[in-house]
C-alpha cells in the first residue's frame, strides 16, 4: 500500500494529544482554491476544513478560502498546484480525468443508479486507488472524494426525445468524457464557465445546459427553461488536492493531520448530496416548468458509444463497472 493510501485511510487521531508528543510545528498558512461561490457546498466544506485544521494544530496552521475561479479556472489552478504556488484545491475530476484519462471512467453514463450509489462508488477502495497515481501523472496528492448531484439537463425548448437534442448548444464544463457522451448523443457541447451560464441560457446562447440539481435550484437556471430532464446520466465527482511540492515539504505528522481532516469533510461534502439532492428535485419540479423523468433507454446507442471510446482510454473503467455492480 502506497504511502498516500495510507495517510488518506487513516482513523481520525486525536491531534491534541499529537501535538504534544511531536515537537515544534512549522506554522504554515495554506491557500485552497475552488471555482464554487463562497455559499456552495464544496466552498463551505473548505472553509470548515480551514478552521478544524487550525484548531488541530493549536493555531499554528491556517488557512485562506478563495472561491468563485479567483485564483483562476481549474486548468489554471492545477497548474498552480503542481508549481506549488497553490497549496491546496477542490476540483472537480474534470480537470484531473483531462490529465490523468483514467479519472474519466468515474463519469461513465448510468455507472450510478442514484445519489447514493454514486456515493458508495467514490468511497470504495477501487476509486481512492486511482488517487495514488495522482502524485507522479499529475504533480498533485489526491486526499479524498467529494462530489456534486447527478447530472441533468436544462432545456429552452421542449424534449420529449433526445433527438430533440440534434444539434442543440449545450452547455457543458469543459472535459472529455462528457463531451464525448453528448457528441454521441447529437448535441453541440458547449464549454463554458459556471459564472456564464444564467445569461448565456437567458439570452440563447446556449440552447440548454448540463447541471446538477442544487445549481438548478439555487441560481435559478429554471428561470430560462421550458423543460428540466431529470436523467440522472453521470455523477460528478470533486477531489481534494495539495500540491505534491507542498506536500514533500509537510512532516509526517501535518500530512496525516491534514489528510485525516480533509478526507473527513470531502466525505461531509458526500453525505450533504446524499441528503438533499431529492429535495432540490422536488422544490424544481414545483416550479411548474415541465419535469421529465427519463432512464438510460432514453439515449440509446449514446451510451454503448460512450464506452466503447472508454473502455480503452481508461483501462480503470470495467473494474469501477464491477465496484458499481457491487454496491448497488
Amino acid at each position: 500500500m502506497g504511502f498516500t493510501k495510507t495517510i488518506t485511510r487513516l482513523a481520525p487521531v486525536a491531534f491534541a494529544a499529537l501535538a504534544l508528543t511531536t515537537g515544534p510545528v512549522l506554522a504554515k498558512e495554506f491557500r485552497i482554491g475552488l471555482i464554487t461561490p463562497p455559499p456552495h457546498i464544496w466552498t463551505v466544506a473548505a472553509g470548515e476544513f480551514g478552521k478544524e485544521l487550525n484548531e488541530a494544530s493549536g493555531g499554528e496552521h491556517s488557512v485562506t478560502v478563495f472561491p468563485s475561479r479567483q485564483l483562476g479556472n481549474e486548468a489554471q489552478m492545477m497548474q498552480q498546484l503542481q508549481t506549488g504556488a497553490l497549496d491546496m484545491a477542490f476540483l472537480t475530476i474534470a480537470e484531473v480525468s483531462n490529465r490523468v484519462p483514467d479519472f474519466g471512467a468515474l463519469y461513465a453514463p448510468y455507472m450510478a443508479e442514484d445519489i447514493g450509489h454514486a456515493g458508495r462508488i467514490l468511497r470504495s477502495d477501487t476509486a481512492k486507488d486511482l488517487l495514488d497515481t495522482l502524485p507522479q501523472k499529475a504533480g498533485v496528492v489526491g486526499l479524498g472524494y467529494g462530489m456534486a448531484g447527478l447530472r441533468q439537463i436544462v432545456s429552452r425548448d421542449p424534449i420529449e426525445s433526445a433527438d430533440d437534442l440534434s444539434g442543440k448548444k449545450l452547455r457543458i464544463t469543459p472535459f472529455e468524457p462528457i463531451k464525448d457522451f453528448y457528441n454521441s448523443v447529437g448535441a453541440a457541447p458547449t464549454p463554458m464557465p459556471l459564472p456564464a451560464v444564467y445569461d448565456a441560457l437567458a439570452n440563447g446562447q446556449v440552447d440548454a445546459i448540463d447541471m446538477d440539481a442544487e445549481l438548478i435550484w439555487k441560481l435559478k437556471y429554471y428561470e430560462h427553461a421550458d423543460t428540466i430532464l431529470v436523467s440522472n446520466h453521470m455523477m460528478f465527482p470533486m477531489v481534494g488536492l495539495v500540491s505534491a511540492k507542498v506536500w514533500k515539504d509537510l512532516s509526517k505528522e501535518d500530512r496525516e493531520m491534514i489528510s485525516s481532516i480533509m478526507a473527513k469533510h470531502l466525505d461531509g461534502v458526500i453525505d450533504t448530496y446524499v441528503e438533499k439532492e431529492a429535495g432540490w428535485l422536488k422544490d424544481v419540479e414545483g416550479t411548474g416548468k415541465t419535469f421529465k423523468v427519463v432512464d438510460a433507454s432514453f439515449f440509446e446507442s449514446a451510451i454503448g458509444d460512450w464506452e466503447s471510446t472508454w473502455s480503452e482510454k481508461a483501462p480503470a473503467l470495467s473494474d469501477l463497472k464491477k465496484v458499481a455492480e457491487d454496491t448497488k
